[in-house]
């Protein structure tokens, strides 16, 4: 979800511990700390012994569980923390999926908090709750960093308890990924969807949240310290750095990388996604003869412009407003949940899924750090770049990524694009993508050349209906793959078309054109 946690697969995960697995469970003990990660934990939940709980250096920890003390609210935390002076800036920021909507019949205004406790500029304590219901049974969830341990727990109130649902180091093993609360924090980090401009369902200088005067999100204490969301974005990149940097720093501190595997997976798949939009109002497009959609939409700016300092030279993609409404009606595009239906787009037009920052940020510190070389990085992001997300030609390029121990100051990347090399065994395979890449020397200006000739073959199909036409299909497609995961929580995230969930996906080719993907 949105924000730090996720709330309803979690309280359905979670909420009544009793089903869990399909197995009766004894109800838990309130006041009671439970460690339940999914895993290892003998099938179910139990009780954190007094070692476990010492060893736990986060503000929560220290605050409240060490101490015996068991909060059921997100006032109560805040009180508890206020109360010995932990982590004392505070800012809270609102979320709702239709915030943005107005009133209308059926429609339901899941309102949330997130809200960001710290020293200084730093997220040390990450709040995730209702911002309407303000009982012992409002969903809560924590994410707390653990500064001696360089790492995040998660935390969820659940009755009159508490579980510690694992680390960040739990999102990573094969055994716990992506289960539990690691199938939205897939990392290790705190979670922020929306985290470019123009913050989608955020409150934000883009697009408030209008409450009415007697909303009972008004009545909330966190209200009053209600802040927009593009003062989060840096706040959650920060702690995502904080994280990688952690992170990074202990898998290299014994001149051993134990799993490189691990590491190099956000380089080559899709793990997560950032869910981008254009800045114009949906609403507006009917005055405007273009837009322009997100340009992580076309290809991974972020990581080749950006981070690899590609000279590319082209000018941003436009569509044609008129021809773009003439296909959300054609595919009658609509938000809808429950009784609730509006035709059309989301409140800004056409949102879709682009390459996460986490992904991006990791690899960009492992250059940094001289793990990975910027050539063999931009030699794996040009294989198939014209599908920025959700590749599965790049993906198939992690198979050759060592699994087993590696030392610090060996070639890693040098040592794997050999494997990769001596792999390509046809000339349409990914592997002998990469090697062609590979072999190209002056490589920024050719890469250059590349995605400025595939932008302007995009800029000339833009002029034509089907290419308009081409392009609406593959964003759905790619929010229909998003949809998939489990990161898609809410319904009202991303519009719903009449394209069935059956229909084959779609890719982009250098020259602009649109395919089913093989």
């Amino acid at each position: 979800m949105s924000q730090f946690g996720q709330r309803r697969r979690a309280t359905a995960r979670y909420g009544d511990v009793r089903a869990l697995d399909g197995v009766a469970r004894t109800p838990l003990l309130p006041d009671t700390l439970y460690r339940f990660v999914d895993v290892g934990d003998g099938g179910g939940p139990r009780v954190m012994g007094t070692a476990e709980r010492e060893a736990l250096g986060d503000p929560m920890a220290t605050t409240f569980f060490r101490r015996g003390r068991f909060p059921l609210t997100a006032g109560e935390v805040m009180a508890g923390l206020d109360q010995v002076g932990a982590v004392p800036a505070v800012r809270s920021y609102l979320i709702s999926e239709a915030g943005q909507l107005g009133d209308a019949p059926g429609l339901v205004k899941d309102f949330r908090f997130a809200v960001v406790r710290g020293r200084g500029s730093d997220a040390d304590l990450m709040i995730s709750t209702s911002a309407t219901d303000h009982t012992a049974d409002a969903f809560l969830q924590v994410a707390a960093w653990d500064d001696g341990a360089g790492r995040f727990n998660f935390y969820m109130r659940i009755d009159r308890a508490w579980v510690w649902s694992g680390d960040s180091y739990t999102a990573l093993r094969p055994e716990s990924r992506g289960r539990a609360c690691f199938d939205s924090h897939v990392n290790g980090s705190v979670v922020m969807k929306e985290l470019k401009q123009p913050w989608l369902h955020w409150h934000s200088m883009s697009a408030a949240i209008h409450l009415a005067p007697d909303d009972p999100v008004r009545t909330s204490p966190l209200f009053a310290f209600l802040t927009n969301a593009e003062v989060l974005e840096p706040t959650i990149r920060a702690a995502v750095d904080r994280w990688t940097t952690a992170r990074l720093a202990a898998a290299t501190a014994s001149g051993t990388i134990e799993h490189p595997d691990w590491l190099l997976r956000q380089l080559f798949t899709t793990t997560t996604v950032n869910l981008a939009s254009s800045t114009t109002e949906y609403t507006s497009l009917d005055d405007r003869p273009t837009f322009t959609p997100p340009l992580g939409f076309w290809l991974h700016n972020d990581a080749l412009l950006d981070v690899l300092g590609i000279p590319a030279g082209f000018e941003v993609p436009t569509m044609s407003a008129p021809a773009y409404l003439d296909r959300v009606r054609h595919y009658d595009h609509r938000l809808t949940e429950g009784d609730f239906s509006q035709p059309g787009d989301t409140y800004f037009a056409f949102v879709v899924p682009e390459p996460a920052f986490e992904d991006l940020h990791v690899v960009d510190r492992m250059i940094q750090a001289g793990i990975l070389g910027a050539r063999f990085v931009a030699c794996v992001l040009m294989v198939d770049f014209p599908n920025p997300v959700f590749s599965r030609r790049r993906a198939r390029l992690l198979a050759h990524c060592p699994t087993t121990p590696m030392a610090v100051g060996t070639g890693l990347d040098e040592r794997l694009a050999e494997a990769i090399v001596a792999a390509a065994d046809d000339d349409a395979c990914p592997e002998a993508e990469f090697a062609a890449n590979w072999a190209v020397p002056d490589w920024p200006d050719r890469f250059a050349e590349r995605i400025d000739d595939y932008v302007r073959a995009v800029t000339a199909r833009l002029g034509t209906p089907q290419g308009v036409d081409d392009y609406v299909r593959l964003a759905e497609s790619r929010r229909r793959e998003f949809r998939w995961s489990k990161l898609a929580e809410f319904t009202l995230t991303v519009p719903r078309t009449t394209i069935p969930d059956t229909a084959p996906l779609l890719g982009m080719a250098p020259d602009g054109s649109v395919h089913p993907k093989t």
